[in-house]
């Protein structure tokens, strides 16, 4: 049972991700055409505005479509607002990770304020230092990294008789999915955020931004691959061992 809530909690803090990017386009004007909550087929779907809010067949997650007739047109979109609407996702994880920590603080140290309001931002720098000292493994000790499959079952057994720990679990998740999508390469956000500010250096610049897109994907899928690997044949050997 535990191991589907942090399922549950990982597509939960995905969805608030996407949420965070919907809010900002909403701030910075950018039309929205679709929000989704998970994906594949429609389920059902209302619509306000020129946007359609949809729950789709399988709720993992989801995620902001704009409304373009064509890729180049989001492009024409002046960049601070593109800026905004990138930092969204990642600035709406750190809020829900501020709030975790608050209901953490106030469960396993009693309600104060300071517990509540001004130590989890404390907290937060701490836990940051720690996953930007460790990014360099994501290349260099790939085996030391968790995927889904490896945060699903540290997660499960995490809970496993306290279960107000789900409100730790949920702030590192949080900072570790905020900071990671803000990593300065492309698909992620911090790379859509490097090349708005690198089209203010030089237009032609934005010429690179597809062939480095494509080669950022293959190098996020080979390493996503490559960890799930890692994380199955680490379940295994715990379940033999």
């Amino acid at each position: 049972m535990n191991y589907l809530i942090v399922f549950a909690l990982i597509s939960f803090l995905i969805l608030i991700h996407e949420l965070g990017h919907l809010i900002a386009a909403k701030l910075s004007a950018i039309p929205i055409e679709r929000f989704s909550v998970g994906f594949g087929p429609k389920l059902w779907a209302w619509g306000k505005g020129q946007t359609e809010y949809r729950l789709s067949a399988f709720p993992i997650g989801g995620y902001v479509l704009p409304k373009i007739e064509k890729e180049d047109d989001f492009f024409l979109i002046p960049s601070r607002r593109r800026i905004v609407f990138a930092l969204g996702g990642p600035l709406a994880n750190i809020a829900l990770a501020l709030i975790c920590l608050s209901f953490f603080n106030a469960t396993t140290m009693g309600f104060s304020l300071y517990g509540i309001l001004i130590y989890p931002f404390v907290q937060i720098k701490e836990i940051s230092s720690h996953v930007l000292y460790a990014l360099p493994q994501m290349f260099s000790q790939p085996e030391q990294l968790s995927g889904i499959i490896g945060i699903v079952a540290v997660g499960g057994r995490v809970l496993t008789g306290d279960f107000s720990k789900i409100f730790g679990l949920a702030a590192m998740l949080n900072i570790n999915l905020a900071l990671l999508n803000l990593l300065p390469v492309l698909p992620l956000d911090g790379g859509k955020i490097l090349f708005c500010l690198l089209e203010k250096v030089h237009r032609s610049l934005a010429r690179l931004r597809i062939p480095l897109t494509v080669t950022g994907w293959v190098l996020l899928l080979g390493l996503i691959l490559s960890i799930t690997v890692i994380d199955v044949y680490k379940l295994v050997l715990s379940t033999h061992a």
